[in-house]
């Protein structure tokens, strides 16, 4: 049985606040799903894709029937870190066997009884009674001290970031919506980069760095944070420096800079989700 998940919203300046009526917890860098073991067990991804089948080791199930979870499914590096590139390979290949754990942060139904409209407290006390952990099954503690110099300390460890979520006794799970209550905090790293071509159709930029020997390396596309106005700002200046086009992309000249945030540089160098910020004068 599916449940659409409650989404996240973006935290007021990506900046984390202390308040007594908060908890925090890791943000895990995974796949978002939904474990459902009503009568069998089922995975679904956030939107509702099967993929039960990809996942053979989460059949050692310790969830009593009854119960639907809401949770990240993750592999650890050698450091204990998630490794979203590694998960990612998983989820994508026939024949890739790492082992995925499953961070059960929520608990939609237990025992047959649908939990969503008990406090968040409420229903971490359910998930702690749900389950005895494995290797596979993992609970997401929470953090109950200041979230500010938890976000710290996530970010002196590289991790992702955090999840700040309301305790207080009316907030309820909200199924299928995007709700305030739980709020992101994200661990950005921030780069300069050239501009080294743009998409023309659903407009993006095309970024590239400095090699060893000094040539550009592409490294990305730029599909979010780019306004009209930084897109007419690039209209006044690409006429000098495009020196090649093709039916899908104009190449220019590597002399504009641009400040860019990205959720990390994946193994191959390449930007991760990257966010235009502004150019670079």
């Amino acid at each position: 049985m599916f449940i659409s998940p409650m989404l996240l919203q973006d935290a007021k300046n990506n900046r984390p606040y202390n308040s007594k009526h908060l908890v925090a917890e890791l943000k895990l860098d995974g796949l978002r799903c939904i474990l459902s073991n009503m009568d069998k067990l089922y995975v679904y991804t956030k939107d509702n894709l099967l993929v039960t089948h990809k996942f053979p080791e989460l059949f050692q199930c310790p969830l009593p029937e009854g119960t639907i979870l809401d949770g990240e499914l993750v592999i650890l590096d050698d450091q204990d870190k998630p490794d979203f590139e590694a998960m990612s390979a998983r989820f994508l290949s026939q024949t890739d066997k790492t082992p995925v754990i499953f961070y059960a942060f929520d608990i939609l139904k237990y025992k047959g009884i649908d939990v969503t409209g008990l406090s968040l407290l409420k229903r971490k006390e359910l998930l702690d009674q749900a389950f005895i952990e494995n290797a596979n099954y993992k609970r997401v503690k929470m953090h109950e001290g200041k979230a500010v110099d938890y976000f710290e300390q996530i970010c002196q460890r590289g991790l992702e970031g955090i999840v700040l979520k309301s305790k207080q006794e009316n907030f309820k799970y909200e199924v299928n919506k995007r709700s305030r209550q739980w709020q992101k905090v994200i661990n950005w790293t921030y780069a300069d980069v050239y501009i080294s071509g743009y998409r023309k159709n659903n407009f993006a930029l095309l970024a590239s760095i400095d090699s060893a020997n000094g040539s550009k390396i592409p490294v990305g596309v730029i599909e979010t944070g780019v306004t009209a106005m930084h897109q007419k700002a690039l209209d006044g200046v690409k006429r000098r420096l495009v020196f090649k086009e093709d039916n899908h992309f104009a190449y220019m000249e590597p002399r504009l800079m641009a400040k860019i945030k990205t959720r990390n540089w994946t193994k191959n160098g390449r930007l991760r989700s990257p966010v235009f910020l502004e150019f670079v004068m």
